[in-house]
């Protein structure tokens, strides 16, 4: 990404903001202070641009600027600045959504003074002028690639701002506390009553425990962003990728009576029960020599490690034998279920004798052939979240690790200037302490942030966004 970009704000910037691909519209997205002038050069309608009215849609054709040919009939809308999403002068285009066409009409504004947009760039300008914060910022790449119901009212409600009146909140009253703690050192020879001291350790505790509140909807606000990373694990052949499929409702993994079929992981994103899930089918467990399946093994522990949830897959139409109980002595207590596939061809007896070597071992029944226990199945998966349980429709959840960061390192700020404050030390050293939590928290919402961060932000985004 370029480094210069949040130096280049006079330039006026292009991009198509729709997918490539075709479609019946295609919008082309042009903001900057020579917006109109640009797109006057190339847009033939009733009146000139200039003179026609802002947030109002306007029939009319983009044309060759050097030539007049005609290249599609389009609808244009103009938001003039400030009330536009970058608070400049901005205007999109929307063409018939095919590829070609979209890309000839924005050449046609580059050719005519516009630049060409980086990833994000319309938002960082939102950012930029005002408009915006950036956690509200960030959450417009959260609902574009929002997959649930879930995760798209949680990236609308940071999008609202409701993250950033928390964040303004604690800010206002650190820097309430701060300003007390200046006077008492500015002031420090005069006759200038010193704050209450007692009353700041109570307002710095009261702050801590709102961000340790916070801070406690991480895990959830991950599992609905990120998804529930879920491994299923197993020895060979015992029916992990014919699971997989199941719960995906489509053919991912190869299934075959081979044993060992699948040597490398797998993973697919899947909705299950309005809870978003990283299913992870990894290699079969067994002993071996050959190099590849040794890799295998080794990918698998570390699926494993990282394994938000495990599902430990059993062929339960045959005896368990040591190696299955060797998986299960791997399982992290709480954070597996043991899956019994293949029912369907199982005596009642078998399954019977099975269950009584796990030893009370959480079990699910599953055919993952014919689609037996598999709602029962996923019940266990989302529970696991424990989102479903919950009312989300009020309240702030953290979703973002620099976010929690930031966060973390204010709170224990917070902790040392209380600290000080407890222990009669100078105003200076609590000031010091107070500021950087000050800092650390304005972070969230760009009051104190760096270019490095902005770079890293922003080149995450879509080009045309």
């Amino acid at each position: 990404m370029n480094k210069d970009r949040i130096s280049s704000l006079e330039d006026t910037i292009a991009a198509i903001s729709t997918p490539l691909g075709e479609g019946g519209i295609g919008i082309v997205r042009i903001s900057g202070k020579d917006s109109i002038k640009i797109v006057e050069k190339i847009f033939k309608g009733e009146k000139p641009l200039s003179q026609l009215p802002s947030h109002r849609v306007n029939y009319g054709e983009i044309v060759d600027s050097n030539t007049g040919e005609v290249i599609d009939e389009v609808l244009l809308t103009i938001f003039l600045g400030p009330k536009s999403y970058t608070s400049e002068d901005l205007i999109e285009i929307s063409c018939h959504g095919g590829q070609l066409v979209l890309t000839r009409v924005l050449e046609q504004a580059l050719r005519c003074g516009a630049r060409l947009a980086e990833p994000g760039e319309f938002t960082l300008r939102a950012f930029l002028n005002g408009r915006i914060d950036l956690s509200q910022a960030e959450a417009v790449a959260e609902v574009i690639r929002a997959k649930t119901d879930l995760g798209l009212k949680m990236a609308l409600r940071h999008l609202k701002g409701d993250l950033s009146k928390k964040i303004n909140a604690y800010r206002d009253k650190l820097i309430d506390i701060l300003a007390k703690l200046e006077v008492q050192i500015d002031f420090s020879e005069e006759e200038v009553a010193p704050p209450n001291r007692d009353a700041m350790i109570k307002e710095l505790e009261s702050i801590e425990k709102d961000l340790d509140s916070l801070l406690s909807t991480y895990d959830e606000g991950k599992i609905i962003r990120e998804g529930l990373n879920v491994v299923i694990v197993g020895k060979t052949n015992v029916g992990k990728s014919s699971l997989l499929n199941a719960l995906l409702k489509e053919d991912r993994a190869i299934v075959t009576p081979i044993p060992g079929t699948t040597r490398d992981v797998i993973s697919e994103l899947a909705n299950v029960k309005g809870i978003l899930v990283r299913l992870v089918d990894t290699a079969g467990y067994r002993m071996v020599k050959d190099t590849i399946e040794l890799e295998g093994l080794r990918r698998t522990k570390i699926e494993m490690s990282q394994a938000d949830f495990l599902l430990l897959v059993m062929d339960t139409s045959t005896e368990i034998d040591e190696e299955d109980l060797e998986l299960k002595r791997q399982m992290p207590q709480e954070k597996y279920v043991i899956v019994f596939n293949k029912i369907d061809i199982a005596s009642p007896d078998l399954i019977k004798k099975n269950q009584e070597r796990l030893h009370g071992a959480p079990i699910v029944r599953v055919s993952a052939l014919k689609g037996d226990g598999l709602e029962r199945l996923k019940e266990v998966i989302a529970s696991e979240s424990s989102v479903l349980d919950k009312d989300r429709t009020q309240g702030v959840i953290l979703s973002s690790l620099r976010h929690k960061d930031a966060l973390t390192r204010a709170k224990k700020s917070l902790s040392l200037a209380k600290d000080s404050l407890k222990r009669g030390m100078s105003p200076e050293f609590v000031a010091l302490d107070v500021k950087a939590s000050l800092d650390a928290i304005g972070e969230v919402i760009g009051k104190t942030v760096t270019d490095d961060i902005l770079n890293k932000i922003f080149s995450e985004f879509c080009i045309g966004k």
